[in-house]
């Protein structure tokens, strides 16, 4: 439990980059909440978190399957249900780095010409 605890606090923080960003550039705070919204509906709801990837169409699949959040969702409920570190695991990790390496520079360069 405590390794799932870890890799979930560890995704947010790479993920929360992304709603730095949003912040950095938003005027307002109810332009902020949008540009949120628009970011956290298909991260989560297109995700294994609440069906099946194979019952979505055919179009959202590849999205579902290349989502980080899908992977997030499938290492948790390996390492919950059966305790392994699969492949899953790992695709999390990257993807979170890759997230990481993407935005976190484009939130200091757009902070950086805001001040």
């Amino acid at each position: 439990m405590v390794g799932v605890s870890i890799l979930v606090i560890a995704f947010a923080r790479c993920i929360s980059w992304i709603f730095a960003l949003a912040v950095v550039v938003g005027r307002s705070a109810a332009g902020v909440q949008g540009i949120s919204m628009m970011i956290l509906f298909p991260l989560t709801f297109l995700s294994n978190a609440y069906v099946p990837i194979e019952t979505l169409p055919s179009a959202l699949k590849w999205f579902a399957r290349m989502n980080p959040v899908s992977h997030l969702i499938t290492a948790i409920r390996e390492m919950v249900n059966q305790g392994v570190i699969g492949r899953d695991f790992w695709l999390a990790v990257i993807g979170g780095i890759v997230v990481l390496l993407i935005f976190a520079p484009l939130t200091v360069r757009a902070y950086r010409r805001r001040v």
